[in-house]
């Protein structure tokens, strides 16, 4: 529940707005557990895939859900995305491996073209070539000039990755500036608690007046 401020979306407030509401105007959301939050895993693929957009057209005409559509759009996702699965569309989710039902997640999440992707904890548990895979997927995201907000605990992941880094402590934004001022040294410092924003601050003034 929002206690002050608000939310803004392309200059809409979006504060009160409903999920189905948030995901229309231009939200993708890539959870930390896929499993619970990201899939219906005992869903096929197919129907995985669209989620978030099963109620428009051309998945869905006068109320009647158009399957065949449906597993088209499903057999490209698998094909563009190299999702691994043994039955095609048909596949059970539940016996995807990790890698694959992240992979199915940010499929559809990318190829709704919204604004802002939210992707949190999107290399959780994953092999290295998944790692890869995903990480080149987002900035190829941020690269057509898409909103990317990237909450990651892995320190690595984020000096890769990000623009601007924001350090979260005791759940206060600890810190923000640009990744190049930043190196992975401080920012685990700021996650930890052991360096503030105010300390910080006085630093980086001390070293611009010896620039």
């Amino acid at each position: 529940h929002v206690h002050q401020g608000a939310v803004l979306l392309n200059g809409a407030d979006i504060t009160r707005a409903g999920i189905r509401s948030r995901v229309l105007s231009g939200i993708s959301y890539i959870p930390e557990d896929r499993q619970n939050y990201g899939l219906i895993i005992d869903f096929s693929l197919e129907d995985n895939l669209v989620l978030k957009s099963y109620f428009k057209e051309p998945f869905s005409r006068r109320g009647v859900l158009q399957q065949q559509r449906i597993r088209s759009h499903a057999g490209e996702l698998i094909e563009k995305y190299d999702i691994r699965c043994s039955r095609g569309s048909l596949t059970k989710v539940r016996t995807m491996s990790g890698g694959n039902q992240q992979k199915a997640i940010i499929a559809r999440e990318t190829q709704r073209d919204a604004s802002l992707l939210i992707f949190v904890q999107p290399t959780r548990g994953l092999d290295i070539g998944a790692i890869e895979r995903i990480h080149s997927q987002i900035l190829k995201e941020r690269d057509h000039g898409k909103a990317i907000l990237l909450i990651s605990l892995e320190l690595e992941e984020v000096m890769n990755l990000a623009d601007t880094i924001g350090v979260i402590f005791n759940g206060k934004l600890n810190r923000i500036a640009s990744a190049d001022q930043l190196s992975t040294e401080e920012v685990g410092q700021f996650m930890m608690g052991v360096k503030g924003g105010r300390q910080n601050e006085e630093t980086d003034g001390s070293r611009k007046g010896k620039g």
